[in-house]
């Protein structure tokens, strides 16, 4: 009976010891023993399509990565907060600093990866030299990216604003509206689809490519060289204590890579513009 007792335990001993290596070997080919899955929100386009070559990359490195679409500029934020996803890609600095200030959330960018030029679309009228007096221009209605709009109005000479008002613009920072123009504030996703039913409209990079608008069409596009530029490059997201987690670490630097770089030339031919 001894002699059974001391070989069940020996066997249960060895079993034990087999497991621990087993796993010790699968974590070190991961590279980070808690995660081996990257879960990352992404709107469609052109963020969804980057991460797709990022992908390519980080399997050659063991990590798996997950890509979740999201069409507002919520629930990416929401989803990262509460751990439902690692990260998130699709938003610039100054909209999350405000997300973060209104919603009490804990989001750090990561990673600088690239800039959308807004762009000014024809609706009803074809040009700029052509707008009437009261013409309609749709911009978003969100609080960053209608002050770039109303910047780039501004660059165009159509409307000036109040002096010292930057980022931080909204309609009612309008100083000068020589033509009275209707500046009708929508939401940003929904803006292209209302083409039709006004003279012109302000579209951020992302939905003009989703309406298959190029910036080549546009009336007006933000300088690559601008403040803009900069200021709403679109950056790699997480929750705050995750920054330099290996797997983002990862991640940040695939989508850094030069592979990454020249599939964003080569697809969104100016419309989308890496910014690393």
């Amino acid at each position: 009976m001894k002699k059974t007792l001391a070989l069940l335990l020996a066997l249960t001993i060895g079993a034990v010891t087999f497991t621990g290596c087993d796993s010790s070997k699968d974590s070190s080919s991961k590279g980070d023993s808690t995660v081996t899955k990257i879960t990352v929100g992404a709107s469609p386009t052109p963020h969804a399509e980057i991460l797709e070559v990022a992908k390519e990359i980080l399997a050659e490195e063991g990590y798996e990565l997950e890509i979740k679409t999201f069409n507002d500029y919520v629930l990416p934020n929401t989803a990262t907060e509460s751990g439902e996803i690692d990260a998130n890609y699709f938003q610039h600095q100054p909209y999350l600093t405000d997300f973060n200030a209104e919603n009490g959330t804990h989001i750090k960018a990561v990673a600088a990866i690239h800039y959308e030029p807004f762009g000014v679309y024809a609706g009803k009228t074809s040009s700029l030299d052509e707008l009437k007096d009261g013409a309609s221009i749709a911009i978003p209605n969100d609080g960053t990216n209608e002050a770039r709009a109303l910047l780039l109005l501004q660059a165009q000479g159509l409307i000036k604003l109040k002096d010292g008002v930057n980022f931080t613009a909204t309609k009612l920072d309008i100083a000068e509206n020589p033509k009275n123009l209707d500046i009708q504030e929508l939401e940003a996703a929904q803006i292209a689809r209302s083409l039709s039913d006004v003279d012109v409209a302000v579209i951020n990079g992302n939905y003009a490519i989703d309406a298959g608008l190029k910036v080549s069409d546009a009336l007006a596009v933000e300088d690559k060289n601008s403040e803009s530029a900069q200021t709403y490059a679109n950056i790699l997201a997480v929750k705050e204590g995750n920054e330099n987690n290996e797997a983002i670490q990862a991640l940040a630097k695939a989508l850094q890579s030069e592979k990454v770089r020249d599939f964003i030339n080569e697809k969104y031919e100016g419309a989308v513009v890496a910014i690393f």
